[in-house]
C-alpha cells in the first residue's frame, strides 16, 4: 500500500500511497516522524534517516487528502489514524521524501572476515542460511549482496553441500547491476536444503595483526602498546593474519617524521617476524604490516593499525652522561677555584 518512488533503491523515494488501485502523493505537513518511521517498518527497511521535500521530484497528481495520525508502532500507514486535510494539491518542494536506513539482513559467515562465508539472510523476522536449486543464482547477483554489505565487487560465488538437510531461505530469482540491497531482487521461500550458498567480496582479506617484541638477556617480551625500546637493543615486529589462503607476502612500513622505509618477507604459516639489531633514533616511527597475495586472478592487500615505537636512552647511557656531567661539574669548580687563588 506504500512505496518510495525515482529514489535509488527500495528504501528511499518520493512516498506515494495506494488507494482504489490509485497511487497518490502525501504532503509533507501532513506526515511527521511517526508516520515516517511506519512507512519504513512497512517496507522492510530501516529506520526513517531523513524526511524532507523535493528530494526525488515534485509531487504528482492525484495528492493524498488525508492527514495522518500513526503512533509509530504500526504494521503499515493505512493501519494508521487519519484526518480530512482537504487538500487537492501540494506546494512545490512539499511532497514527501524519505530515506529509510538499509536493513541489517544479509550477513556473510563462518570467513575470516565479513566479507566472505556462506550467505543468511533474515526474512519474517528469522535468520536462515540460503540456497539456490535453480541456475539463476550468478556472480552479478553475488555482487548485489557484496554493494550491501560494503564488501567491493564479488570475486566468486558457489553452491556446497551441507552435511544434513535444514531449513533455509531458498532464492528464486536473479539481480542484476542496479540493486543495492539483495531484497529488492530476492524472492525468498523456506525449503529443506542441502546446499547452501557461499560468497566472496573484494575486500574478503581479514585485517592483518602487528605486535612487537625486545629481546633483554635472551628473554622476549611481547607487547602491543605503550611501545618503547632501549637504545642498542634487539626487537622484532612481527606481521601475521588469520588463515585464508597459503603463500602470499608482508610489507613492513616504518613512516618517520622525514622518510618512509618498507622491508619485505614471505609469509610463513602466515606470518612473519622483522628483527632489528641495535635499537637507535632511526627505528623511532610508525611501523604498520601489509599483506598481499595473488588470487583470483588478481593482486589483494589489506592493512593492520599502525603501531608506534619510540626509542630511548638505556640506562647505561644515561649513568655515563651523568658520571660525564658530573665531572664536567668537579672540574669547572676545581679550575674556577685554582684560578682565584
Amino acid at each position: 500500500s506504500v512505496r518510495l518512488v525515482n529514489g535509488n533503491s527500495l528504501c528511499s523515494g518520493r512516498l506515494e500511497v495506494k488507494s482504489n488501485q490509485l497511487w497518490s502523493s502525501v504532503c509533507e505537513d501532513d506526515f511527521d516522524q511517526q508516520d515516517a518511521e511506519v512507512v519504513c517498518r512497512e517496507l522492510g527497511c530501516g529506520a526513517p534517516s531523513v524526511l524532507q521535500g523535493a528530494l526525488y521530484g515534485e509531487a504528482e497528481a492525484p495528492v493524498w487528502t488525508k492527514e495522518f495520525q500513526c503512533e509509530g508502532n504500526e504494521s503499515a500507514l493505512l493501519d494508521c489514524g487519519s484526518s480530512d486535510s482537504a487538500r487537492n494539491t501540494c506546494s512545490p518542494g512539499k511532497s514527501i521524501q524519505l530515506t529509510c536506513s538499509v536493513p541489517d539482513d544479509v550477513q556473510l559467515v563462518g570467513g575470516a572476515s565479513p566479507c566472505v562465508g556462506r550467505l543468511k539472510m533474515k526474512h519474517k523476522g528469522e535468520w536462515r542460511s540460503v540456497s539456490n536449486s535453480y541456475s539463476n543464482w550468478d556472480l552479478m547477483s553475488a555482487a548485489v549482496v557484496c554493494r550491501q554489505l560494503d564488501c567491493g565487487t564479488a570475486l566468486a560465488t558457489q553452491r556446497t553441500n551441507d552435511l544434513d538437510y535444514v531449513d533455509k531461505w531458498i532464492i528464486t530469482s536473479s539481480c542484476g547491476l542496479s540493486e543495492s540491497a539483495i531484497r529488492e531482487c530476492a524472492v525468498l521461500r523456506p525449503h529443506s536444503s542441502g546446499n547452501s550458498l557461499e560468497v566472496t567480496c573484494s575486500d574478503f582479506l581479514a585485517q592483518p595483526n602487528i605486535s612487537f617484541s625486545t629481546y633483554i638477556d635472551g628473554v622476549s617480551e611481547a607487547k602491543q602498546q605503550g611501545l618503547q625500546v632501549l637504545m642498542g637493543t634487539n626487537f622484532t615486529i612481527s606481521c601475521s593474519i588469520l588463515p585464508q589462503y597459503p603463500g602470499g607476502f608482508f610489507q613492513l612500513i616504518l613512516t618517520t617524521s622525514s622518510t618512509s622505509q618498507n622491508y619485505t618477507l614471505p609469509a610463513v604459516n602466515h606470518s612473519a617476524h622483522f628483527l632489528f639489531s641495535a635499537a637507535d633514533h632511526t627505528h623511532q616511527g610508525d611501523y604498520s604490516c601489509v599483506y598481499h597475495i595473488y588470487v583470483f586472478s588478481r593482486n589483494f592487500s589489506s592493512e593492520s593499525q599502525p603501531l608506534s615505537l619510540s626509542v630511548s636512552a638505556s640506562l647505561t647511557v644515561l649513568l655515563i652522561r651523568l658520571v660525564v656531567l658530573v665531572l664536567i661539574v668537579a672540574f669547572t669548580a676545581a679550575l674556577f677555584f685554582y684560578c682565584k687563588v
